[in-house]
């Protein structure tokens, strides 16, 4: 009895995931550089990429470190790239544009997706160290912007309006 209740959830489970599989984007990609593949890893959805080569900087100096890949996203959808959250421990650079946005148009040959740094002390970035992640989000529908005179809505009072607790 406890065999069949096994095997049940095993075929389950197997049924699961070929329908998670069913469901899933594909992304081509392109190595520009030599670099180690991408991964992906189930306990998460942000997906890391790799310095595509040795850099080094000075403090103050800045640069867009490649990432030694090109990819052609799903239309409809929108690449948003970060820090790792390691990165400024480790290597001491700060993403100088705050997030990468990468949209579905940027998938040429030669598009390779890039980390503008900036360096807050002398470090080296070696090729295949991961300093950045990403993942996929969905674009916005069409939107209709409409004007009105009053939204009709309580004001909070303000930019950072939550207050201390």
């Amino acid at each position: 009895m406890s065999v069949m209740i096994i095997l049940m959830v095993i075929f389950t489970l197997m049924a699961i995931d070929a329908e998670r599989k069913e469901d899933m984007l594909r992304i081509k990609i392109k190595y520009i550089r030599d670099i180690k593949p991408i991964e992906f890893f189930d306990n998460g959805d942000w997906i890391d990429l790799r310095a595509g080569l040795d850099i080094e900087l000075e403090a103050g100096g800045s640069c867009v470190v490649p990432l030694g890949v090109a990819m052609e996203i799903p239309i409809g959808y929108t690449a948003i790239i970060v820090p790792r959250s390691s990165t400024f421990k480790k290597w001491g650079i700060i993403q100088t544009n705050s997030v990468g946005i990468i949209d579905e148009s940027y998938c040429g040959d030669n598009d390779e997706w890039g980390l503008p740094v900036l360096a807050f002390r002398k470090t080296k970035i070696h090729k295949n160290d991961r300093i950045c992640q990403f993942r996929l989000i969905k674009q916005s529908d069409y939107i209709d912007f409409k004007e009105v005179k009053t939204l009709n809505n309580p004001d909070r009072n303000g930019f950072g309006s939550t207050g201390e607790q």
